[in-house]
């Protein structure tokens, strides 16, 4: 296996006309209650805010997905979570969020590192998955 195939790097920003801990805010509630796949179908989350808390989708009763913990959390600036995220299989991820203040706004960023055995379909479908969370902040926000 060719190890191009075993990494994931994907990396994408945007501008929004709004204030740093607005746009924050706006990120948390789509990682958590306002989650949604890129189709708009809902996937309400849970994201405990703190260091080694848990980012999971609860299927009550017990049951759910842990998509990974919080490695480092730093409100209105950062938000990093290590874990596998929607991929159920053997990978290790790193999702990091940075926010920046800028002239007008803040610019948002989202970078997904995977190592690991990545699904095709995850490969080819994470990149527009990332970009309409970006808009749907922006949006929420602006």
């Amino acid at each position: 296996m060719d190890l191009a195939n075993l990494i994931l790097d994907v990396h994408q920003r945007v501008e929004i006309k709004s204030a740093i801990g607005d746009v924050y805010e706006g990120l948390i509630h789509r990682l958590s209650d306002e989650n949604a796949t890129p189709d708009g179908t809902p996937l309400p989350m849970v994201l405990e805010r703190w260091p080694g808390g848990r980012w999971f989708r609860d299927l009550g009763s017990g049951m759910g997905h842990l998509w990974g913990l919080v490695q480092v959390i730093k409100p209105p600036t950062l938000l990093e979570v290590h874990g596998p995220l929607f991929m159920s299989y053997p990978a290790a991820g790193h999702l990091q969020f940075r926010l920046a203040q800028i002239a007008g706004g803040t610019e948002l960023s989202v970078r997904h590192r995977v190592l690991g055995t990545i699904d095709e379909q995850h490969r080819q479908g994470v990149t527009g998955g990332w970009n309409a969370l970006l808009q749907a902040v922006k949006s929420r926000c602006e």
